[in-house]
């Protein structure tokens, strides 16, 4: 028979071993990419790596690559607000109009380099956005490297060159972008592109280099229009990489430290470095396969720019609407650009 001392020894030894085991987290996270892409092998390991390494193993991730764990990308935003997953990485602009604020980002030719970009979404995300995200802690923001335009069948060289073209974007501003400039888009998420330009869906995409090779979908078109590197590019998105807030609000001291460690705007800028050094990389591949390219010149460029000029008016007036000063919006994601630009 157990005596009392022994019972509340044991009483004991069981709730250390609780709380020990209490702080052995592990964080589910999910995320659009298969496990080849860029930002799985350069960004999301690495980063799982480095919480294990500075928690002592106390934190870990369990990682659910190319939407494994269930939903669509477009439901990522949910998941991680509702704790559905603990963190994600993924693009606001999926769903259409409920990141509104943050879209000033994805509107036509405001930057051409993804590590400026990412330095300055972050400033502006502070500033004017993160009611956007209730329920959700963000880690990073950043943009992608600059978006081209690939197509199968033709090269676009003109204005002309859209017109009865089905063309993927990723966001209700590429999209407006596309129309604009006489395609009809096609909005849908990464996952979808390879399906959507196999069977012949779509005629071609906007897209930046680095996601490229993943998917194979040099493979699948033959032609690649870029713009001028001296000019801001054709388009970007905006990424988010996202924490529940009560998963980070439930952490230790020492593990919030390490997450806090992990994240912020020097972290941001970080990954739009990456972004931006991946584009050779990601342009090779078509190289290798014999793709047709065209850079377009700088007075064809100017019929694009002059052809997309309303979207700004259009996002302006969409933030008045709501209740935001659209003008003011528009030059403090402007002024930051400027501001971080090397």
């Amino acid at each position: 028979m157990k005596t009392p001392f022994r019972l509340a020894a044991t009483a004991a030894a069981l709730t250390l071993a609780g709380a020990a085991q209490a702080q052995e987290v592990t964080l589910k996270f999910h995320h659009i990419w298969n496990t080849q892409a860029m930002a799985s092998v350069n960004v999301i390991t690495p980063w799982c790596d480095k919480i294990a390494a500075e928690s002592a193993g106390k934190m870990k991730c369990q990682v659910l690559p190319a939407m494994s764990g269930g939903g669509t990308p477009p439901q990522l935003v949910d998941r991680v607000k509702d704790g559905v997953d603990d963190v994600v990485i993924t693009l606001p602009g999926y769903t259409a109009g409920r990141f509104p604020a943050m879209e000033v980002f994805e509107l036509p030719f405001m930057t051409n380099s993804a590590e400026v970009g990412a330095r300055a979404a972050w400033d502006y995300l502070q500033k004017n956005a993160l009611k956007e995200f209730p329920g959700t802690k963000i880690l990073a923001t950043w943009v992608h490297d600059e978006g081209y335009v690939h197509t199968r069948e033709k090269s676009v060289k003109t204005l002309a060159d859209f017109k009865g073209l089905k063309m993927r974007a990723p966001t209700r501003q590429t999209n407006k972008l596309l129309a604009a400039l006489g395609a009809s888009p096609v909005g849908m998420p990464l996952p979808a592109l390879p399906d959507a330009v196999s069977k012949g869906t779509i005629d071609g995409f906007l897209l930046p280099w680095e996601v490229m090779p993943s998917l194979k979908l040099h493979e699948m078109v033959k032609y690649h229009t870029e713009t001028d590197p001296s000019r801001p590019a054709l388009y970007s998105a905006v990424f988010v990489f996202a924490m529940n807030h009560a998963k980070y609000d439930s952490l230790s001291p020492e593990l919030k430290k390490v997450i806090d460690a992990n994240s912020g705007p020097a972290y941001s800028q970080s990954i739009g470095k990456i972004w931006d050094n991946s584009q050779a990389v990601g342009r090779k591949a078509a190289v290798d396969h014999g793709n047709v390219f065209y850079r377009l010149p700088l007075s064809e460029m100017d019929n694009w720019v002059k052809a997309s000029a309303g979207l700004y008016d259009d996002w302006t007036a969409d933030m008045d609407k709501r209740g935001l000063n659209g003008k003011q919006l528009l030059q403090d994601a402007r002024d930051l650009l400027v501001k971080y630009k090397k």
